[in-house]
């Protein structure tokens, strides 16, 4: 039996956790803040809330850079990256990157129509926000975001990240001989 699924409530191992999280395949972001300290952070914990109003959430730990800019901005941007983008997502994850402006130097990005975030050139979706609200989540806080704009690009997939690797589908072949 697994040791996990035995241990005594709110006892769980770390390594165990994120080992069992990671059986639910997600998304990969880069969520975006703008302003004086633009700044960018690779995230798979983003989801879509409420279509009425619509509300979207990442969550963000509290010991991140993104932490600290998500609390002192007003809105974010959130750019679904498409299958091809692994380099990018490696990048934001990457803490020896330089931060501020110059973090952006390094990759294609536009500034959102409406808030100014960078977004990320090519990727699937991006979402424009405004900090709706937040809440205590633990070692991480959730921010709601409201949207204020969004854009989905040409019929292209996402890159996966599933068991701590990153993962694209395999394209459907065609019955035709």
């Amino acid at each position: 039996m697994d040791s996990a699924r035995t241990a005594p409530a709110g006892v769980i191992d770390p390594d165990t956790l994120r080992r069992t999280f990671g059986a639910f395949a997600t998304g990969v972001t880069v969520v975006t803040v703008g302003g004086k300290a633009p700044h960018g952070m690779t995230a798979n914990s983003f989801t879509t809330v409420s279509l009425d109003p619509a509300l979207v959430l990442v969550c963000v730990d509290r010991r991140a850079v993104m932490h600290t800019c998500l609390v002192e901005a007003d809105g974010f941007g959130v750019s679904v990256l498409a299958a091809d983008q692994e380099d990018v997502a490696r990048y934001f994850a990457d803490r020896r990157r330089p931060m501020g402006g110059a973090q952006f130097d390094a990759v294609p990005w536009l500034p959102g129509r409406h808030t100014g975030v960078p977004l990320i050139a090519g990727a699937v979706a991006h979402f424009e926000c405004r900090l709706w609200r937040s809440y205590d989540g633990g070692d991480h806080s959730i921010f709601l975001g409201s949207l204020v704009s969004l854009e989905r690009s040409a019929d292209t997939d996402a890159l996966l990240f599933l068991s701590g690797r990153f993962r694209q589908l395999e394209r459907e072949r065609s019955g035709a001989a």
